[in-house]
């Protein structure tokens, strides 16, 4: 038995060694094979290694191969030894070999030749998916990246499970993906892999089923879950039907003589099993949008005074083959109060001011964000307990409440502070400004080296970095460095440029008209002073935040403008004062129908300004003024009398003096969640009536009106604040007016410079010069206007002296990605345009109402449809048009301030 057992454990041995290292010839070499008795596997033998090669290797290169086996030429080894079996562990734990062998070629003395002989594994040479289309190949093939890597299992497994819960996350919870793998014969040692996606149909969530909720109904549990929405469903027909259809004598007659009441939660539970009205909310069933539900359902909870609200446990059955029910079990727990709120380690400012500020007082609701809120940073308001320091340099300021103790329904707190040291702002730096110099983001920093550190201006500064509309305002991130030892932080602003720059290109035959297009270009980032630098060419100079706008526009012959401007928003480059100018020339003509080549009038209007706006500090720093002098030339060629002028052919001249007073602290350009936006417009030209006694009312109009004389004032104001307590949700109310006026009865009212109201409130659509054109959405363009309808054109001015217009918005914010940020909104508006001041009246307004959606793109701005119904007639201005003004679509191009 002992022998037997020492000749196993000896062939034991030498199937060991012969695994380590194998003498002879390999297959890739001619060489002679080295005599097998040299060696003696009972007994290990040391060796210097004189050579290394690898052979076998298709993508391989040789030397970082043998270097992968951890031997090296001049190594000493045994044979059969832990350094021959360790290089074999660590080739094959690359993942990248098929088979190794580790062959002796010649031993000459003490030197060893050794060979490794390997064989690649495969790679993934080509990638194909079916049941996708290109967008989704694009991004699957992003996402698993397998291409030229070594073919393992694992790594199928792991693209499989990536591509199946790329669908699952977009709702397709049953998503199949099979593996497919052929070899490819157009490269060597590779393998096209395909996968075979089966999507299936969407998964949508049937019914949410709420547990433990007593004093929280289910309707506002199942409103706090925002991605985890119910199936839209009105089974309620088709239920009353059945019950109808399934009806008989004896169950009618058992339901009147042993009818029971109905309880309240029995008549809920009945509208939720069959009526759920949720169109323009997804119901797909994510999970990742799941747990984040779960995460504000606690949240709100909290808010709500529940301090131990917990979810117990959730979990999703199968209802049908497209649908799952979403279950939610809750202990809500007990409804908490403030009581004693304390202060300690505050040395700088006593506890009332502090207490003021926090604004929580004893007896109110136990509410967790509040008091996070009123710490820490609370950013409609500002004025955080947190502000109070770090406003005054104190960057290192904590402050943390402690339950200290907890008696029934109510909690005490201790809020223990730590204040710190103040912090002085050691550098401020920029970083992502690719396109954009570095003097245009610099100017608009509000805190700087050298100040006390303070978060307001902080806050300020992302604001102004976002106005410019240069960088993407949801990626400006203030990188703080601070530094205890010294009291001292390094700012650094990373941001992302994104493209600002605007073109608006249109075109096609109008038939009758001709050409009809748009050409235009807006510049946001120019920089006259790089014109000569061609490396700051993209597609024009770039970099320092000039504005050069190009314009032409026409509608055959009816209708052509041009127009050009060049805004300098840093004039003399030491303080935001704007130099500003531009020049238009416009022309609108009357066709003869029946002689295409003849006019039968044309009005010019030709124009230049100057302008310099200026920030100003007082009453605070969001203060903008501005003032222009503008000089317009009329020139009516047999079109005098559309305006309500007695002269057919003339020339008018207008030379105005405009200021503008403006505030605006909105958060964001494209989309604002928070500030307002008000401005007060004024324009006055010289009393002429005044310097020249010789004209008044009497004279004609050529003398009357050479010199055009009025005042004009437009006010609008613009509030945004969010609701739903989300970000996405915003109202938008605006208000708008407008007066015209002349200096005295001597020359009366012009018949330009009017307002006209109605429709979309674009002026190229109409073609309208000399007024100020007004969009009223539900109506159609232009019909809420004095001397319009079958007036126009005999004697009378076309357009009212005043006007009234409120707006109420209500925003959805669908996207925010920055290349195509898209919302929705649903609005009602009302407003109405006077011929006098004798009509005016500011309680009778044209209503309306509606839905719309906005997109705005860099490249082409803000594109916009409205839908709006108008609920009021128009009768007083157009006769022919009786009862309301019905459903009208409006498309918007730009920003529509008014």
């Amino acid at each position: 038995m002992k022998r037997s057992t020492i000749i196993l454990f000896l062939l034991m041995i030498s199937g060991i060694a012969e695994a380590q290292i194998r003498l002879g010839q390999s297959r890739f070499s001619s060489s002679k094979p080295v005599d097998i008795l040299e060696l003696n596997y009972s007994k290990p033998q040391k060796f210097r290694i004189a050579e290394i090669k690898a052979v076998g290797l298709a993508t391989l290169d040789e030397v970082a191969v043998v270097s992968l086996s951890g031997l090296r030429v001049d190594d000493q080894i045994s044979v059969p030894g832990d350094a021959i079996s360790g290089a074999l562990k660590r080739l094959w734990g690359q993942g990248i070999i098929g088979d190794v062998k580790i062959l002796v070629t010649k031993i000459e003395g003490d030197d060893i030749y050794l060979l490794l002989e390997l064989t690649e594994r495969p790679r993934f040479s080509r990638v194909e998916f079916t049941g996708v289309n290109k967008t989704q190949e694009g991004e699957l093939k992003d996402k698993i990246k397998i291409r030229g890597r070594v073919v393992r299992d694992d790594v199928l497994a792991t693209s499989q499970r990536n591509i199946r819960q790329y669908f699952v996350d977009k709702g397709f919870l049953n998503t199949e993906v099979k593996v497919i793998q052929e070899r490819d014969t157009t490269l060597p040692n590779s393998v096209k892999i395909k996968f075979d996606v089966d999507r299936k149909s969407k998964v949508k969530i049937n019914e949410v089923l709420v547990f433990g909720n007593e004093e929280i109904s289910d309707k506002k549990v199942k409103g706090k879950l925002k991605n985890t929405k119910e199936h839209p469903r009105l089974h309620f027909f088709r239920e009353m039907a059945s019950r109808i259809t399934n009806t008989t004598p004896q169950s009618a007659k058992e339901a009147i003589v042993y009818r029971n009441p109905v309880t309240d939660e029995e008549i809920k539970r009945y509208m939720n099993k069959n009526f759920k009205l949720n169109f323009f909310n997804a119901s797909k069933y994510v999970a990742k949008d799941f747990r984040e539900d779960k995460d504000n359902l606690v949240s709100f909870y909290n808010s709500r005074g529940y301090r131990d609200a917990e979810i117990l446990a959730d979990s999703t059955f199968r209802h049908s083959d497209n649908t799952i029910n979403v279950v939610v079990s809750l202990e809500e727990g007990k409804k908490y109060y403030y009581r004693n709120i304390t202060f300690v380690g505050n040395y700088l400012h006593e506890d009332q001011i502090l207490q003021n500020r926090l604004n929580i007082e004893k007896g109110d609701v136990y509410d967790k964000e509040k008091l996070q809120k009123r710490l820490n940073y609370d950013p409609q308001k500002g004025d955080d307990v947190s502000s109070l320091y770090q406003d005054d340099g104190y960057l290192f300021f904590n402050i943390d409440p402690v339950e200290v103790m907890v008696q029934g329904d109510s909690i005490d707190l201790e809020m223990r502070i730590f204040e710190g040291p103040q912090v002085t702002v050691n550098s401020v730096s920029i970083q992502g400004n690719e396109r954009t110099s570095d003097h245009v983001v610099m100017r608009e920093i509000r805190i700087l080296p050298g100040q006390k550190f303070n978060r307001s201006l902080l806050v300020r500064t992302i604001r102004e970095l976002s106005q410019l509309g240069y960088f993407d305002p949801e990626k400006i991130e203030p990188d703080m460095r601070p530094n205890f030892e010294d009291a001292t932080v390094d700012i650094t602003f990373i941001l992302e440029e994104r493209p600002n720059d605007q073109i608006e290109l249109s075109g096609g035959w109008g038939g009758f008209f001709g050409f009809v297009g748009t050409v235009g270009l807006v510049f946001n980032n120019f920089s006259l002073k790089n014109i000569g630098d061609f490396s700051k060419w993209r597609p024009l100079p770039v970099g320092d935040g000039q504005k050069l706008s190009l314009r032409v526009q026409a509608n055959g012959r009816t209708f052509q403008n041009y127009s050009i401007s060049l805004t300098e928003p840093w004039f003399g480059g030491k303080k935001p004062n704007a130099l500003s100018f531009s020049f238009n020339h416009s022309v609108q003509r009357s066709i003869d129908f029946r002689n295409p080549g003849q006019d039968l009038g044309a009005f010019r209007i030709t124009g230049a300004t100057l302008g310099l706006s200026k920030r100003v500090t007082w009453p605070d720093d969001y203060f903008m003024v501005s003032h222009s002098l503008q000089y317009q030339v009329y020139d009516f060629d047999r079109f005098g009398t559309t305006f309500g002028l007695s002269f057919p052919t003339g020339r008018a001249n207008s030379f105005t003096f405009n200021n503008t007073i403006a505030r605006n602290n909105i958060d964001n350009p494209i989309y604002p969640r928070l500030g307002s936006n008000i401005s007060l417009a004024t324009s006055f030209t010289p009393p002429y009536a005044t310097l020249n006694q010789n004209v008044d009312r009497e004279s004609p109009d050529e003398e009357r009106f050479k010199w055009l004389e009025y005042h004009k004032w437009m006010f609008d104001a613009t509030f945004y604040t969010p609701v739903f307590g989300s970000s996405k949700w915003v109202i938008s109310a605006r208000t708008h007016m407008g007066f015209l006026g002349s200096y005295g009865d001597r020359i009366g009212m012009i018949p330009l410079e009017r307002f006209v109201l109605g429709g979309d409130g674009m002026n190229f659509n109409n073609f309208a010069l000399g007024q100020e054109i007004i969009g009223l959405r539900g109506y159609e363009n232009q019909v809420i206007t004095p001397g319009g309808g079958p007036l126009r054109g005999q004697g009378q001015p076309f357009g009212g002296v005043v006007y009234n217009k409120h707006v109420m918005e209500l925003r959805f914010l669908v996207s925010p990605n920055p290349s195509a940020t898209i919302f929705l909104l649903g609005f009602a508006e009302a407003g109405n345009n006077w011929g006098s001041y004798a009509d005016y009246n500011p309680y009778n307004l044209k209503k309306s109402a509606g839905v719309g959606a906005r997109i705005f793109m860099p490249a082409f701005g803000l594109l916009g449809l409205d839908w709006g119904y108008g609920f009021d007639s128009i009768s007083e201005f157009d006769n022919r048009q009786q009862g309301p003004s019905g459903a009208q679509f409006h498309f918007t191009i730009g920003q529509q301030f008014r």
